[in-house]
């Protein structure tokens, strides 16, 4: 059947579960996926789309880490969109439109050529404990698999609750039943849990839709791609996604079933994603807004089902298609199903360590929507972490972490152990203190030598990486020591209204001009002429704008960055006594004690710990 024996074990075949049984096998340690339907593994259970706002860069530190997530999204998309681009770089954020079958596929077929990955269709109901170890798991058909290190990634299948209008049936997501048995276990070993709930809308199909009367929102006219790898290519041929609206009358229709919609009887009693909320809950809470976007968006390149963005609901399905069918280009619409709420067990993070290992068990650890998080891109990241961890642990080696400014991984960790959550958990830009340190086109600078550290990135990954950075930095020395005479720059500067310039100038001082751009600077021949004879991507390229333009503001953040961490360097003892300080403040004492930080900077991110309150603890340490 299998070995009875694995260095590590991980629960769950979703995002966080596909990159965290990758990440352990390809780190040498022996692994074995077990979750309820191998042909779902890696399923886009909501949106056909990998990437967006803060989430893009997030599948590009997967990649440069050596992760799967960035490939897969490559080799699976049917649209490519830099989003952010009007703004400065550390807001832009790349997304893919996926074709969710082909999504899938790859991942399976990917993770069925890891090498020491092993896989077994079974439901896990309970763990295997020994004192305060975890030793395995034990299945539904009572089978025992013992193992070093247990991952769990659930996602919405621990004592999941399907809801639509006033029904409501046990279930993980649509058409698969939920998992029971691990939540009350956990519980009984100590540890705090908690519901919360997300939402998903109608699919449709695209034969019924009158696209005309819809605003098309087509693909970059130059596509990117996730993956720093060369193995994936951008597209050559995109499909288009639509934009239509709601209306007063369909928000009228709506209102109808609000008698019938169990998050307004007190069915629902979690809370849902704040910035992806209902559509009923968009129409309650912003009363005064008379209309909404919905994004109709395709599930793939050949098939005519529709993911219809924005209209995430869990009204009765007939209030759902009578209101949809108000909307522009979808009088005549065809549901393949109707949209739906869920709500699930979830663990409040603040139970983990910075590994993601439970601070209650050891060997076991949490990644994915069990910690309370949403959307695909932070649960991948965090199985990414899980599987490193779990497979360090068991290889008696140092754990891997990342602080928050190296990676946007490091601040969802950090967010989430030190400051915990009661609504499902999104990244964002505005969550990074350091975003011009985190952009995503530096992604393989900062994070893949550690990638290839750790034995995930290869050292191909890492040779282009270097390549890169070595091909960069010589251009931008390039530009800080050519000089452009007058007769040469000024054309140029005149054109886009800057100030022209009286003698010879060195060319990076007015490539950092705010309005001069790589477009106006290929015009002096002496840039063009690097360009070619140096054979310069579009990547390289990119990467050298970057470094001349914002060079003050990212030297700027770098230098903050190295201030307060100073203070990560400043450990507490574990099980320190914060009961002894009494000129703290008393609630102070009590989330302290409650989170037990490692160091005073991991303190000094809790909410309720004031600066007087870490000026009190550094005095009390002799700092």
């Amino acid at each position: 059947m299998f070995d009875k024996e694995y260095d590590v074990i991980v629960v769950g075949g979703g995002h966080a579960g596909s990159e965290a049984a990758a990440a352990a096998a390809n780190m040498g340690s022996k692994t074995l996926l077990i979750t309820m339907n191998l042909q779902n593994i890696a399923q886009m259970s909501c949106n056909p789309a990998m990437g967006g706002i803060a989430k893009g860069q997030i599948v590009r530190e997967i990649d440069a880490l050596g992760g799967y997530s960035g490939i897969v999204s490559d080799t699976s998309a049917i649209q490519f969109k830099m989003l952010n681009k009007s703004k400065g770089p550390a807001m832009w954020s790349p997304r893919v439109q996926s074709d969710r079958m082909r999504f899938a596929e790859d991942w399976r077929l990917l993770l069925e050529q890891t090498q020491n990955l092993d896989f077994y269709q079974e439901m896990v109901r309970g763990l295997l404990v020994e004192g305060n170890k975890v030793v395995g798991v034990t299945t539904s058909l009572g089978v025992e698999v013992r193992a070093k290190s247990v991952v769990l990634t659930n996602g919405t299948f621990l004592n999941g609750l399907i809801h639509i209008g006033e029904k409501n049936f046990g279930g993980g997501r649509a058409g698969e039943r939920s998992a029971t048995g691990i939540t009350e276990q956990l519980i009984d070993l100590g540890f705090e849990s908690g519901r919360m709930k997300t939402g998903t809308p109608p699919r449709v199909d695209g034969r019924s839709l009158d696209f005309s009367k819809m605003i098309e929102q087509p693909g970059d006219e130059n596509p990117e791609k996730f993956s720093y790898l060369d193995i994936t290519k951008p597209l050559t041929k995109q499909r288009s996604c639509h934009m239509s609206y709601t209306s007063p009358e369909v928000h009228n229709l709506l209102r109808e079933g609000f008698d019938r919609s169990p998050m307004f009887n007190g069915r629902i009693k979690s809370l849902g994603p704040r910035y992806c909320p209902s559509i009923e809950d968009k129409i309650n809470r912003f009363a005064d807004k008379d209309r909404h976007q919905l994004f109709v968006e395709p599930e793939g390149w050949n098939t005519v089902e529709y993911y219809i963005n924005g209209f995430s609901t869990s009204l009765p399905e007939d209030v759902q298609f009578k209101a949809l069918r108000s909307v522009a280009g979808f009088e005549n619409v065809k549901f393949f199903r109707p949209g739906y709420a869920i709500e699930y067990d979830y663990f409040p993070p603040t139970q983990l360590k910075h590994t993601l290992e439970t601070k209650l068990v050891e060997g076991l650890y949490f990644a994915g929507q069990i910690n309370g998080t949403t959307g695909y891109e932070e649960a991948a990241s965090q199985g990414l972490m899980a599987g490193i961890n779990a497979s360090l642990k068991v290889q008696e080696k140092d754990p891997f972490t990342l602080k928050r400014d190296e990676a946007y991984i490091g601040v969802l960790i950090d967010d989430l152990i030190t400051k915990g959550t009661e609504e499902p958990y999104r990244m964002f830009t505005s969550r990074a203190e350091y975003r011009t340190l985190l952009r995503q086109d530096n992604a393989d600078l900062r994070l893949t030598p550690k990638g290839y550290d750790l034995g995930l990135a290869s050292e191909k990954r890492l040779k282009r990486m270097e390549e890169k950075h070595t091909q960069a930095s010589n251009f931008v020395q390039f530009f800080r020591d050519t000089s452009v005479k007058p007769e040469e720059a000024n054309p140029v500067l005149e054109a886009k209204n800057s100030s022209p310039v009286k003698q010879s100038d060195k060319m990076f001082k007015l490539y950092a001009r705010p309005n001069i751009t790589i477009e106006d600077v290929r015009q002096f021949k002496a840039v063009e002429q690097y360009i070619q004879d140096n054979n310069l991507d579009n990547e390289v390229i990119e990467q050298t704008e970057i470094q001349v333009k914002y060079s003050g503001y990212i030297a700027k953040e770098k230098l903050n960055a190295d201030k307060l961490n100073r203070l990560e360097y400043v450990k507490i003892p574990k099980d320190f006594d914060y009961s002894q300080i009494k000129s703290m403040s008393f609630e102070a004492r009590e989330k302290l004690k409650n989170i037990q930080p490692t160091s005073v900077a991991q303190a000094s991110r809790i909410s309720g710990v004031s600066p007087n309150d870490i000026s009190v603890l550094l005095v009390y340490m002799g700092r």
